[in-house]
């Protein structure tokens, strides 16, 4: 008896197949949207975890901040660090793994006929090994050209394409401002931030060099300090805290004048920040499926309209109240259920495409497909008994009576 209700509802939807596509039509787009939209926001979260790891696991950035005796507008009175202060986080903090003094500004190089404007990065190798660069070429620095101020330098993945294409960048010579400087290494790519900010646009060149030949100043502008493994962030951001506000004679009552910055919190308010907007671009999704649900229980209605003497003539027959319930309910089901099916393809579809525009990882959560198809299938049972109700409990004689 079951099976045959079955073939009748499935008939009873092929009949009007047209109409039965568009009342499936508003599930696949809800189940759809709910499924691309969670993939699309754990990946960005995913992306924003690897990008913090590119920089190291355990980072912490030391900036200078406002001079709350400065007087002048918000940026303009900047007291900056020295290299002193770099080697002081390394030599008397034992949090600090390494500690790399850092000065940059934005400059136009030149190779032949090409020219790009990049950054232009002062520091040492201990660069390298705070943010966990890899050389795909070349070498870093040696200790007599670090002493020395020697013009030599390492680039990016990117001012390689654009100053040298393809070509091995070892030994040439390219221009930064008014200095030659000799490629020395090639940095590993490691392609666009969270941020949108490309991480293979710089020239590093040691930081004696860029001080006297570029700069033109002792200035450091960023400590980039990598903690030991096992020590709490939050613990090494209050020890080197603590040291800076002594090391710049900074008052009990006085605010500090620097800024630091813990990547791993970074990530996580970026994170927090994604899983929210995901939350709620989801749950405008759902309710795209509740409309889908109206939809069905709108068609149900109108088909019980039309078949009521079909519904009169099974119940004068002998046909049950139940078994008239069971083949409406089983129509909406089969609706929903189908709508589902093509809403998880579709929704996994528009995630991967939107995973690759956004150049983010395709990240499906299992879960939450799961949870949008049953969501779908609760849909079908929910809307669909009403409508399938109403058909159960028609008068036979009143039915057969229908025009």
């Amino acid at each position: 008896m079951l099976w045959e209700t079955i073939r009748l509802a499935l008939q009873a939807i092929l009949r009007h197949a047209t109409r039965s596509f568009l009342t499936v039509l508003g599930v696949v787009i809800g189940v759809g949207a709910v499924i691309a939209m969670v993939t699309v926001g754990q990946g960005s979260a995913d992306q924003v975890t690897a990008d913090v790891e590119k920089l190291g696991a355990n980072t912490l950035m030391v900036l200078p901040g406002e001079d709350p005796l400065g007087g002048g507008p918000p940026g303009t009175a900047l007291k900056m660090f020295t290299l002193r202060d770099n080697n002081a986080l390394e030599e008397q903090l034992s949090v600090v793994r390494v500690s790399a003094p850092i000065s940059q500004m934005r400059a136009r190089v030149v190779f032949g006929n090409e020219n790009r404007r990049t950054d232009v990065v002062g520091t040492d190798n201990r660069y390298f090994e705070a943010a966990q660069w890899e050389f795909a070429l070349g070498r870093p620095f040696t200790a007599a050209e670090l002493q020395s101020g020697r013009p030599v330098c390492v680039i990016g993945e990117t001012v390689r394409d654009t100053l040298f294409g393809r070509a091995d960048p070892i030994g040439q010579s390219l221009r930064a401002k008014t200095l030659s400087c000799e490629v020395v290494g090639l940095l590993r790519s490691k392609g666009a931030s969270t941020f949108g900010t490309d991480q293979d646009d710089f020239v590093i060149m040691p930081l004696r060099t860029f001080q006297r030949r570029i700069a033109g100043n002792s200035d450091v502008s960023v400590l980039f300090a990598a903690i030991r493994e096992g020590v709490d962030t939050e613990r090494a951001a209050r020890e080197i805290e603590a040291l800076m506000r002594q090391r710049r004679r900074i008052g009990a009552a006085e605010e500090d004048d620097f800024d630091v910055i813990d990547m791993k919190q970074v990530a996580s308010m970026l994170a927090g920040i994604t899983d929210i907007l995901t939350g709620l671009l989801a749950a405008v999704a759902m309710v795209s499926l509740l409309v889908g649900g109206i939809g069905i229980m709108n068609i149900m209605l109108v088909s019980v309209t039309e078949r009521t003497r079909e519904i009169g003539i099974r119940l004068a027959v002998g046909a049950e109240a139940r078994q008239v319930l069971m083949q409406f309910l089983v129509e909406a089901v089969v609706l929903s259920l189908v709508g589902g099916l093509i809403g998880v393809i579709a929704g996994l579809g528009m995630g991967y495409l939107g995973a690759r525009a956004l150049s983010v990882p395709f990240a499906p959560d299992p879960l939450i497909v799961l949870v949008a198809f049953a969501f779908s299938a609760g849909v079908g049972v929910i809307f669909g008994y009403f409508p399938a109700r109403r058909a159960a409990r028609l008068d036979p004689i009143e039915a057969l009576r229908h025009e």
